[in-house]
């Protein structure tokens, strides 16, 4: 039997993960001796994430999942949203193309925060929407391959090419596959 599908976090719970972002904030400009820009959070994130710090040119937001935020609510307020934070006060110190994502640099800023600099969470999705990922088939001279639709997406808009790893040959689209969980 499947389990029930859990409801996303309501308007109480949101305005206090702002609060906790905000406070965050505030700790990491007491820490740096500096001021960070207020940053969009959104509770728009789905699959099996609960928490994304992402840039794309000159935006930067932070995403939060509302169905995992509701199923282990104190826990994301505790761990979550500081990881987040992080990553977003080591993009303003460093920038994201000097540092690895959870390097040491990270690292510093979660300790300054007093929190845990875990890389993942453990969580029982069981309830939560999830994204499905669909595969597509590709060939090479010596054998097939499965890309996933992200890895397909960038090859249909001539991005990127992927080779074999065998063969050094690169990788043809020969059709859709099943959908996988």
């Amino acid at each position: 039997m499947a389990s029930p599908v859990i409801e996303p976090i309501n308007a109480e719970q949101q305005a206090q993960v702002l609060d906790k972002t905000q406070a965050t904030l505030a700790l990491a400009e007491q820490e740096y001796g500096r001021p960070f820009a207020a940053i969009p959070v959104l509770f728009d994130l789905r699959g099996r994430c609960s928490g994304m710090y992402r840039v794309r040119g000159r935006e930067r937001v932070m995403r939060f999942n509302p169905h995992i935020f509701a199923k282990y609510f104190d826990d994301n307020l505790a761990t979550t949203v500081p990881h987040e934070v992080a990553h977003y006060v080591s993009d303003c110190l460093y920038g994201l193309a000097k540092i690895r994502p959870h390097g040491r640099e990270w690292r510093q800023i979660m300790q300054a925060f007093n929190a845990d600099d875990s890389r993942t969470a453990d969580y029982d999705l069981s309830g939560i929407p999830t994204r499905r990922q669909r595969y597509f088939d590709y060939r090479c001279v010596c054998q097939s391959h499965r890309l996933s639709s992200r890895r397909h997406n960038k090859v249909a808009r001539r991005e990127v090419s992927y080779n074999c790893r065998q063969c050094g040959e690169v990788l043809s689209f020969v059709a859709p596959c099943q959908v996988r969980t």
